[in-house]
Formats: C-alpha cells, structure tokens, sequence
C-alpha cells in the first residue's frame, strides 16, 4: 500500500515539473533576444529646422488720403455772387467754381487804365519836345543843358508809363481772380461760403471750397526696421478694406523716406491706389498687406519645440547617431504655429517636436520623422 502511494507522488511532482518547464522555457527564450539587443530606445517625433520658403507677409494699419488736397480761397476782394459747384461735384482742371464781384477792384481798373493813358500821351510829347530841342542845340539856338534835360524827361516819362502798364496789369489779375477756377481734377469734398458772402484775401478770409483729387490715391505706413531692406518702388501692396471683405485693392509701393524715424524706428512708405471705379474714399481706414520676398529666408521650426527655460531656449537636436544633444537658440519672430531661429540651429538639424521634460542631454532615441504629404 505504501509503495502504491510513493508511486503516485512521483508521479505527481514529475507532472508539476513538466508543466513547470513547459511554461518558464517560452518566457526565457523571449528574454533572451533583450539581452543581446540592449535597451529600449524612446520614440521621438522629429521635424527638420528648415528656411522658410513662402514670401514673408506684414500687415500694416493705414489711412487712405487723396493724391492732391488743396483748400481754395479767394484772391480779390468783394462779394461771392454764385457758386456753381457743390459738396461731391465732380470738376475738371480750370473748370469755374464760383463768380466773386469786387467793385473796388473794377473801378482801381478802369482808374489805372486812365492814367496809362495819360503816362503814353505825356511821353509821346515828352520824346517830341527832346526831338525839336535837339536839333536846336546843334544849330546852337539853345544850350546844350537845356537839350540834355528835355531828353531825360523824355526818359521819365517813359518810365512812368511803364509803371502804369504794371499797374494795370496787377488790376487786370486781381479782376481775373473773381473767377474762381479749380487747379486740377478732383472732387468738392466741402464748401465754406454763401452767396453774398464778403470776400477778403487778409488771414480771416473764408475757404471757398475744398477740392480733392480721388484717383489715384495715396497710403503712408510706416514699415518696420526688419524690413526696411526689402521697400523699394514697384513691390506690390494689397490694401484691405472692412466694407469690402471679398476685395483686395492692388498698389504699389512709389517712394520711401530716406531715414528711419527714431521714435519708432520705422521707415515711411509710400504706397499708390489707382482707384479707377472711385469705389475707395480718402479718410477710410485700411489695412496694407505686403508680401516681401525675404533676402535671407528665416530658419523655422515648430512653436512648440523650443524648450523655455530659466538661463535660455533650448532645442533638442538629434545627431546621425541618435543621441540627444540640448542646444541653446536665439528665437526671432513668432509666427504663430513656427518660430525662428537667429541662431544655435542649422538648417536641415532633426529637432524633438514637442520634447517630454524626462528627454535629457545624451538619450539615445529612435526618431521618427513625419510621414511625407500626399500630392
């Protein structure tokens, strides 16, 4: 009976053993191939730093101003006695604006007249006297002095014609200026005076109208120092205008100032709208787009690969060998989803997108770059 019973037990601790061996061997076998390959590398999505190649673009608030902008005052004395233009007409260059009547300045007129003639007729027998009265003094039926002074007020009275044809002349412009007439195409934009209204050219005088000068039109922006290299005259500008959103008006840089203001450190650049179908105003406020092509292109990255921490920025970049290297970088402009690098970077470098804070110095890691995009 004892036998029997040493038999099964046995019999038994053979099984266990056996069941024992037969799930252990699998386990070390799959442990085995660990051992030889070494430990696990993390994963780690990488970007390549590279230079930018789209056009940089800057938008700039602006105000929209008329090519020309000239107030028109009266240049005589008098009373307006009609207009015949108003607010929004538009006019042509020499086109009459208004009629001013200046009675003082018609009768100095007709005065000044009167007296040229009186100044002719003078030296007409002035110039006739000196005549007769040298052809006496060759015959010596007069002296010489007496000759001589009969030609110098020949001479003056000569002068004094003169003098009352200028005369003349500065009335007849004064006369002329009661026509008020417009110095170039444009627009009445505001009208400052009624019929009947006195009319004075001393520094009170009234403003007849406002004329503005619509097409084409000017912007001024004020372009920042970084990119001062790339204004020139002839590179393209959009203008955006809130009451045309599905609208770009095409300009064109024309001219730049040839210094920095030293406030702001901005550069004055002038910008040309046609403007041909008048659909733009002076005075609306705009936005001018810009797209610069960059003479040096920025190195970009993705925002969210710099590493903010208290002495710097840092960058994890991963050499051929798969090694983490911390590098220190000087950040530029932020471009949202992108951001530059001035420095500490080089083109082409595999960078840890979004790197974890356990990613240290000398990591060995196993890359992955993004899949490339289907065309």
């Amino acid at each position: 009976m004892k036998s029997s019973r040493s038999l099964f037990a046995v019999s038994l601790s053979a099984a266990a053993a056996l069941v024992c061996l037969s799930g252990v061997s699998p386990r070390l076998a799959a442990a085995e191939p660990a051992q030889t390959t070494g430990p696990h590398r993390p994963v780690v999505n990488v970007v390549l730093a590279q230079r930018a190649a789209v056009p940089n673009e800057l938008v700039l608030p602006a105000t929209l101003q008329p090519s020309q902008d000239a107030p028109i005052y009266a240049r005589t004395t008098g009373y307006l006695a009609r207009y015949l233009v108003d607010i929004g007409d538009n006019v042509k260059a020499g086109q009459t604006l208004a009629i001013v009547e200046s009675p003082e300045v018609d009768r100095q007129l007709a005065q000044s007249q009167a007296a040229l003639a009186q100044s002719r007729a003078n030296a007409v027998l002035a110039k006739a006297t000196a005549v007769r009265w040298a052809a006496l003094a060759k015959s010596n039926a007069v002296s010489a002095q007496e000759a001589e002074e009969k030609s110098a007020a020949a001479d003056a009275t000569a002068a004094n014609v003169q003098a009352a044809e200028a005369e003349v002349g500065r009335l007849t412009q004064l006369k002329d200026f009661e026509t008020v007439t417009a110095p170039f195409d444009g627009v009445i934009s505001s009208r400052g005076a009624d019929i009947g209204m006195l009319i004075t050219t001393d520094a009170s005088r009234p403003q007849l109208f406002r004329l503005t000068q619509q097409r084409p039109l000017r912007v001024y922006v004020s372009v920042p120092q970084n990119y001062v290299r790339s204004v020139k005259p002839g590179v393209p500008a959009e203008v955006l205008v809130a009451e045309f959103p599905s609208r770009a008006f095409t300009g064109q840089i024309v001219r730049a100032s040839g210094a920095l203001d030293a406030a702001t450190r901005t550069l004055q650049a002038e910008v040309q709208l046609p403007n041909d179908d008048g659909q733009l105003l002076p005075g609306m406020f705009v936005q001018v787009r810009f797209r610069f092509a960059p003479s040096e292109p920025p190195l970009l990255i993705p925002s969210n690969a710099a590493i903010i921490r208290a002495d710097g920025t840092l960058v994890a970049v991963i050499d051929a060998s798969h090694v983490v290297h911390l590098e220190k970088v000087k950040l530029g402009r932020d471009f949202g989803t992108q951001i530059e690098i001035l420095s500490g970077l080089t083109a082409g470098a595999m960078v840890a997108a979004n790197p974890s804070d356990s990613l240290t110095d000398g990591t060995v890691v196993e890359p992955l770059l993004p899949a490339p995009a289907k065309k």
